[in-house]
């Protein structure tokens, strides 16, 4: 039982000794423990809401990404429309402009052929005149008064006559 009840003087020693270390930790322990405790909270605190801003400058620059994207995706879609448009219209122009081409070609052509064409009418109408007059010469040399014997001769010179 005696370890139960302690005696009274070791009651008073135990409770200055208790109360020597109590006072020797409130004036020098206490306060650097509260001062790291105070530190410590405003380091998490600091920590925190620099991680909360960290994270909505985040937010922000993945909208502003997102936003960049969308805007960039616009511009390519216009980029690509407008080089359509060029293209058609550069295909459009040069098929007008070889249809014009061809339009002068086949227009030239045919005013060369046409005048090919008057000129070999001519060139024929001439030569065939020449021939009228040379047989109407070589007939008219001939004796007038036999007519089988004209007959015969303008036949052998028709014969004669080819034509080119």
């Amino acid at each position: 039982m005696k370890l139960l009840l302690p005696e009274f003087g070791l009651l008073i020693w135990t409770l200055v000794a208790f109360l020597v270390v109590f006072f020797i930790l409130k004036k020098f322990a206490w306060p650097a423990i509260v001062k790291g405790l105070a530190d410590r909270e405003k380091s998490i605190a600091d920590s925190l809401s620099t991680a909360e801003r960290v994270r909505q400058e985040m937010m922000q620059l993945k909208s502003d990404n997102e936003a960049l994207l969308v805007k960039a995706r616009e511009e390519r879609a216009l980029l690509i429309r407008d080089a359509k448009e060029v293209s058609d219209k550069m295909i459009t122009e040069a098929k007008d402009k070889a249809r014009t081409e061809y339009d002068r070609i086949v227009s030239d052509a045919q005013s060369t052929i046409n005048q090919q064409k008057m000129a070999a009418i001519t060139d024929l109408k001439n030569q065939v005149g020449n021939l009228v007059i040379e047989i109407s010469e070589k007939v008219l040399r001939r004796e007038l008064g036999n007519k089988t014997e004209q007959e015969k001769y303008i036949k052998e010179l028709a014969d004669e006559v080819k034509l080119n």
